[in-house]
């Protein structure tokens, strides 16, 4: 069963991402290999619901944080070989030598350039394949006991002692006689090609550990302990969000006692941060990925929704209130489906008016807040609503505080039990001198 993120729900907390500077996915793409960046975006783009493989990534994570090992090869030099290794080669190996004495001809008559280039290919292959075979036998003596890719690295290590690839130590840098580089072109291209396959993406796999390890030891982060479902548990302290520098912490706790989180504050005071730093951290955390959190443990859920961000969509007629409607509309149905979710919605329904507003995030929170297998947090201005909500045992309600200090506004981004009382909106637009401009104008 694969976790479900829909794209809005992606696109909220800014997760994908290549070319997109400032995405979850450029945080943690920090690999050598364009294999390993694929393997990289496979992983945020299917994250796990076994608590098991969960954790088992984690503890391959933890492993490579606390050791001090670098990739051994360029993306360059890797490169090459995944080029190399991907060409086509005959069959038979007579056939492979007249297609290599032909080229050779080519090459000497006509001045053609794919022998050369198919020469060197070889030679960065062998180089690659004895910097890997180095790298085991260094790393095996840094171990010195099993490890959780210890698996992995043995089954590249059995391939690469294969009888067959012994002449790897001895073969001779530049190019090779004819007979040789046919020889050396049939046995890696052909009898032993899908072999090099598991090698390489062994070592890619290799290759984003590592740079998730170092990035996790560089932020000091974290990881996270999956629990399986049912137990609709989630605690983590020093919670924040992984892409802001100095981000404030702060400590979240649910379960199936206390669901949902009714949050209220000024704009400004810290609330769609929040939620989002919440709804990264339990994405990671479902990959296996380090979390900026500590002492967070979850039980695995089925997949994440988020409203933070539902825009219009003019071309269907759609106003942003319908399209808010739509939207708790799908996240009703998947979660009256059964569903074990993760639910965050922030500012329900601020396109319609106050009336409106109050009598449908009052009536909604708390049909959403009986599904005990779920988790929400729903951020409001509509405060009126928390009064009612917080004698319902199971919602916490909590705010982001505002400090005045004389007629400026300061945020602690601190968490708080209770219900916000701010209303400093008037003050904030007097401060700028909206009124005072406009006045000056007419006069």
């Amino acid at each position: 069963m694969s976790f479900i993120a829909d794209k809005q729900t992606l696109e909220d907390m800014n997760m994908l991402g290549k070319y997109n500077h400032h995405s979850i996915f450029n945080l943690f793409n920090k690999v050598k290999t364009t294999g390993g960046e694929k393997l990289l975006q496979q992983m945020f783009q299917t994250p796990l619901t076994d608590a098991e493989l969960i954790n088992k990534r984690s503890r391959t994570f933890a492993y490579f944080q606390s050791t001090q090992i670098t990739f051994p090869c360029s993306n360059e030099q890797f490169g090459a070989m995944e080029n190399y290794l991907s060409g086509s080669i005959g069959k038979f190996f007579p056939g492979v030598i007249i297609y290599h004495a032909s080229k050779k001809l080519q090459a000497a008559v006509l001045r053609d350039e794919e022998y050369p280039k198919l020469q060197n290919g070889l030679q960065q292959t062998i180089a690659v394949l004895r910097q890997c075979k180095a790298f085991i036998s260094q790393f095996e003596e840094k171990a010195r006991q099993k490890h959780p890719f210890y698996d992995e690295l043995q089954m590249v290590k059995t391939i690469l002692s294969d009888p067959k690839l012994e002449w790897l130590n001895k073969a001779q840098s530049g190019q090779s006689s004819l007979l040789n580089t046919a020889r050396y072109d049939y046995l890696l291209r052909h009898t032993m090609q899908q072999a090099l396959q598991t090698v390489m993406d062994t070592f890619y796999m290799l290759d984003v550990y590592l740079a998730v390890a170092n990035l996790a030891r560089e932020k000091q982060w974290n990881f996270a302990t999956a629990l399986p479902n049912g137990t609709n548990l989630f605690t983590a302290t020093e919670l924040r969000h992984p892409n802001i520098n100095k981000a404030v912490a702060n400590p979240v706790s649910f379960n199936s006692d206390s669901n949902l989180i009714f949050l209220t504050g000024a704009n400004m005071a810290g609330k769609s941060t929040f939620m989002k730093a919440f709804g990264i951290n339990v994405y990671l955390a479902h990959m296996g990925f380090p979390v900026a959190a500590n002492n967070m443990e979850f039980s695995v859920k089925q997949g994440i929704y988020t409203s933070i961000n539902v825009p219009d969509n003019l071309d269907m007629g759609l106003s942003h209130f319908y399209a808010e409607v739509l939207r708790v509309k799908k996240v009703a149905e998947e979660v009256s489906s059964g569903k074990n979710l993760v639910i965050i919605f922030d500012e329900l329904f601020k396109g319609t008016n106050v009336k409106d507003a109050y009598d449908a995030t009052l009536a909604v929170t708390a049909a959403f807040s009986e599904y005990r297998n779920c988790l929400f947090i729903i951020s409001t201005h509509i405060i009126e609503a928390g009064e009612v909500l917080k004698h319902q045992s199971n919602i916490q309600s909590l705010y982001l505080p505002t400090i005045m200090n004389g007629s400026v506004p300061t945020y602690t981004y601190q968490l708080e039990t209770g219900i916000s009382a701010d209303r400093h909106g008037m003050m904030i637009i007097e401060n700028e001198g909206i009124l005072e401009l406009l006045e000056a104008q007419i006069n």
